[in-house]
C-alpha cells in the first residue's frame, strides 16, 4: 500500500513528496518521469496527451513495493487497492497564474489548469477513485512547506480534517470566470 501526493500542476506536489520522502524514507514515484520514460505521452498542439491505460498498467506491473506516488495523473492510473492514502493539494488559482506563466505554459494549457483547480476535478476524480474516507484535501496556498508535510504525515495516522477549499465561489464573487474558462 503506497501513499499519494495528488493536485493540479503548480501545486507543490514534487516539494512535498521531497519532504516526505526524506522524513519517512519512502521511495518517490513520480508517474509523470514514468510516462516520460516509456514513452507514453504524445504531444498535440499545446498540450501533452498520456495514454493513461498503458500507464496505468505498466505501474500495475512495475511498482510493487510501497512508495509515494506523486503526480497529477494519480487519480487516472492507481486503484484504490494499490494506495493507503491520497492527499490532494489545492492552491488558489490566482496564485497559480504567476506560476504558469513562470513556467511559459502556453495560454490554453493555463487555462485547462486553472480551470481544473477552480472546479475541483482532481479532487473529485480522486475522492470518485480511492473513497473519501482515503483523501485528505489541503489548501497550500500560503502555508509553509514544514506545516504541510507535518500535517501530512500526521494525517498518516490520525484522522484529519479536510481543509475547506471553494475557489469556484471566490472566482464567481469576483466576477472573473471569464479569466479561468473559456466561453
Amino acid at each position: 500500500m503506497s501513499y499519494v501526493i495528488t493536485g493540479t500542476p503548480g501545486v507543490g506536489k514534487h516539494t512535498i513528496a521531497k519532504e516526505i520522502s526524506k522524513k519517512l524514507g519512502l521511495p518517490i514515484i513520480d508517474i509523470n518521469k514514468i510516462a516520460h520514460e516509456f514513452e507514453l505521452i504524445e504531444v498535440n498542439d499545446q498540450t501533452n496527451d498520456v495514454d493513461v491505460n498503458k500507464l496505468k498498467n505498466l505501474i500495475k506491473k512495475k511498482i510493487s513495493s510501497p512508495g509515494l506516488f506523486v503526480g497529477h495523473l494519480a487519480p487516472y492510473v492507481l486503484s484504490a487497492n494499490q494506495i493507503k492514502k491520497a492527499i490532494v493539494l489545492r492552491k488558489n488559482p490566482y496564485d497559480l497564474i504567476s506560476i504558469y506563466k513562470e513556467r511559459k505554459y502556453p495560454n490554453e494549457k493555463i487555462k485547462d489548469n486553472l480551470g481544473s483547480e477552480v472546479l475541483g476535478i482532481i479532487l473529485q476524480d480522486a475522492v470518485t477513485r480511492f473513497g473519501a474516507k482515503n483523501i485528505l484535501q489541503i489548501d497550500a496556498t500560503d502555508i509553509s512547506i514544514e506545516k504541510i508535510t507535518k500535517r501530512i504525515i500526521d494525517s498518516f495516522t490520525v484522522e484529519t480534517k479536510w481543509d475547506d477549499v471553494d475557489w469556484l465561489g471566490l472566482v464567481t464573487k469576483k466576477n472573473d470566470l471569464k479569466e479561468f474558462f473559456s466561453y
